[in-house]
């Protein structure tokens, strides 16, 4: 700026005037000014809404991008992936996401959290929405207090969340079958938990599985809970016709778990969680009442068993005492042969109030004894017998009962397990007895028999041929006039001929004579006299009767 000076003289020089300015700022400079103030208020917010920095294991970084994929809690943003690396062994991705600070609770040491994918599983389709928004990472808080920062992805989403009402129960059962995470559990036809998990059994022997039943249907599981296996459709054939029993069209495709409680069932209470279960194979398996002690037998068939099976029923007096749980080929060194050895596991309890009695008479049930009991029934005539079960298929089923007249054996009380005596079974005595006709079949002289049975057909063919030739045309000759004769009887007997009208006359006589003989007989057998004296006149034999004997016999002179 400049200030003013006084005017100059005539003849002076001007003296210059310096003019001071205003400091003014351009217009120009508000644009980034205002965006320095935006950028650091965004700054400040970020650094204050920031949370904590943890890193999540994947086995594979599909449909993950840093800076884009998004971290959600019930489909609420709760963080963002912020950078993806591959691990230094090569075996999985590690990706770092940041959490907003009001997610702090996801650092829990139990939290879960999975990739978000389209997925087809037990519980039909899910992820869809992420075709069009790209996948996402799901998060679910734990509850425990400690935290932590490094966290191992899931590979699928879990099938139930932390704060989820209801309980957890464990089961136990010999395979898995078609049963997977997520398979629904049903109570009386209604879905009310699923699958969470499985695993094999510590031993190798069996699969563990974990169910959750939600609230409030977790009730309803009580100390005397049964569950079976309904998976696919059940059909059983019996006397009221087919019949088909199915959970629902979800069992059927990925199986299901279905639990009741017995009728019978005394004094259940509800069940304590992760309180652990066996899992049967079917419905009636799981109605049915206790088993008990299980005691293992084994038999030798000296015929083959081809139709028997591992789980083929081991029945007495027709019922279902157990199954066949080995078939066997041993060598019998003595006699050179291979006898089959069969392997069954019985449960005495299931003969009910037999085995109670059976009990209250020889006490305690343990080895000893049972060695004892089978013995006593051995001598009385126990036997194991291979029965066929169905005469289609040919399979086989082994039958406990008394065979009449059976002859003694030695049965070791001391074997472990104990070896039940045996007997042929009806097939193989049928079978027996066909070979033997066929043996005796066997012996004839068919040669010689074909021969005269060839001899035998020659005469009676030549006889045929006589019986054509000569006997048929004079019998039919023959035939011809006996139509004759009876055609000349019709003739003669017709309803207006003469002839007809004779007879009929002759047989009114007769039957007026036969009717004057019958008279005459029963006057005969009043009258017997009358074949000496002659018939009297009427009222003559009571005067007679009254004459007296010198005038009787004068008369009789």
């Amino acid at each position: 700026m400049t200030e003013q000076g006084h005017p100059a003289a005539p003849g002076e020089v001007p003296t210059p005037t310096v003019r001071k300015r205003r400091f003014n700022v351009s217009l120009v400079w508000l644009v980034p000014i205002a965006a320095a103030l935006v950028g650091l208020s965004m700054l400040v917010h970020d650094t204050l809404s920031a949370g904590p920095q943890i890193t999540v294991q994947f086995q594979t970084a599909e449909g993950l991008e840093a800076n884009k994929t998004q971290v959600k809690y019930k489909n609420v943003v709760i963080g963002r992936v912020t950078d993806i690396e591959l691990a230094p062994d090569r075996t999985h991705v590690i990706a770092s996401i940041a959490l907003n600070a009001s997610a702090s609770s996801f650092t829990a040491a139990d939290s879960i959290y999975w990739v978000v994918r389209p997925r087809i599983g037990a519980q039909g389709i899910t992820g869809v929405d992420t075709l069009l928004s790209g996948a996402f990472i799901g998060a679910d808080a734990g509850s425990s207090k400690d935290t932590r920062k490094d966290f191992v992805g899931l590979e699928t989403p879990p099938p139930i969340t932390y704060g989820q009402q209801g309980r957890r129960f464990n089961l136990h059962t010999d395979d898995l079958g078609s049963l997977d995470i997520g398979s629904p559990v049903y109570y009386r036809r209604i879905q009310v938990g699923q699958v969470i998990s499985y695993s094999l059994a510590d031993d190798g022997k069996g699969v563990d599985l974990e169910v959750f039943v939600n609230a409030p249907s977790d009730k309803f599981v009580t100390s005397d809970t049964r569950f079976w296996n309904a998976s696919g459709v059940d059909v059983s054939l019996g006397a009221n016709g087919l019949k088909v029993n199915t959970q629902s069209m979800s069992a059927i495709l990925a199986g299901g778990i279905a639990f009741v409680e017995p009728r019978w069932s005394p004094d259940a209470t509800p069940a304590d969680e992760h309180a652990r279960y066996e899992l049967y194979r079917d419905q009636d398996s799981a109605l049915a009442p206790p088993d008990g002690e299980p005691r293992y037998i084994r038999m030798r068939f000296d015929q083959a068993l081809r139709g028997l099976a591992v789980n083929a029923p081991v029945e007495f007096h027709g019922v279902n005492l157990g199954r066949v749980v080995s078939v066997d080929l041993d060598y019998d060194l003595d006699k050179k042969t291979f006898p089959t050895m069969v392997g069954a596991v019985i449960y005495p309890a299931r003969l009910g109030k037999a085995h109670e009695k059976i009990l209250s008479q020889w006490g305690a049930e343990d080895d000893a004894r049972s060695a004892q009991l089978m013995a006593a029934f051995v001598k009385q005539g126990l036997r194991a017998q291979a029965r066929t079960a169905n005469l289609i298929t040919g399979q086989l089923y082994i039958s406990l009962d008394f065979i009449p007249k059976a002859p003694p054996v030695n049965f070791d009380t001391a074997a472990r397990p104990l070896l039940v005596p045996t007997v042929p079974g009806s097939l193989d005595k049928l079978q027996e007895q066909l070979q033997a006709i066929v043996d005796k079949f066997s012996k004839l002289p068919m040669d010689q028999i074909a021969t005269n049975l060839a001899g035998s057909l020659g005469e009676m063919n030549k006889t045929l041929q006589q019986v054509n030739t000569r006997m048929l045309p004079q019998l039919n000759d023959t035939l011809e006039q006996t139509r004759k004769t009876l055609a000349a009887a019709e003739q003669t007997l017709g309803e207006d001929s003469p002839q007809r009208q004779q007879l009929g006359d002759a047989l009114g006589e007769v039957e007026r004579t036969a009717k004057s003989v019958r008279a005459l007989t029963d006057y005969l057998g009043r009258h017997p006299e009358s074949l000496i004296r002659g018939r009297t006149r009427e009222g003559q034999p009571d005067a007679y009767r009254s004459s007296s004997p010198t005038s009787r016999e004068s008369e009789a002179r």
